[in-house]
């Protein structure tokens, strides 16, 4: 599945839901189904800065595709869920791919309407940490 197709799978279940309440609890659930986070990988290298609570994200190459960890502190399930959330978008996909994805599916599914503006800013910090990966094992494979 292309990152555009799981976009859309992304944008057709925030369609089911009738009200933030619902659509918030996707996104905590989101959360919850992240793999573990190896404790070695939570340090401050892989943390994102700009969130307000502590977020980390980590990547490995696998063949020519790119896999993402991510975790948070246990009582920022939101953060951890967004993290999901583009976890499950851009994780396994070629790094180039991921450095240059357009994630439209943020907007489309009202996302400003269900985060603070602080999360929404810990948001983009996350995106650009993983294109920044991207970007990197662009350059590296090249």
């Amino acid at each position: 599945m292309t990152i555009n197709e799981k976009q859309d799978e992304i944008i057709e279940n925030f369609d089911l839901f009738d009200d933030q309440l619902d659509k918030t609890q996707y996104i905590i659930d989101l959360g919850k189904k992240l793999s573990p986070m190896p404790e070695a990988l939570k340090n401050d290298d892989n943390r994102i800065m700009g969130c307000q609570s502590k977020v980390w994200v980590d990547a490995e190459l696998k063949a020519d595709k790119l896999y993402f960890f991510g975790d948070s502190e246990p009582t920022a399930q939101i953060s951890k869920g967004l993290v999901g959330l583009l976890i499950r978008v851009l994780s396994g996909e070629k790094p180039e791919d991921i450095a240059h994805a357009d994630l439209y599916f943020i907007p489309q599914v009202g996302m400003g309407n269900l985060i603070t503006s602080l999360r929404a800013g810990g948001l983009a910090s996350m995106i650009e940490r993983m294109k920044a990966f991207g970007r990197a094992y662009t350059e590296k494979t090249v």
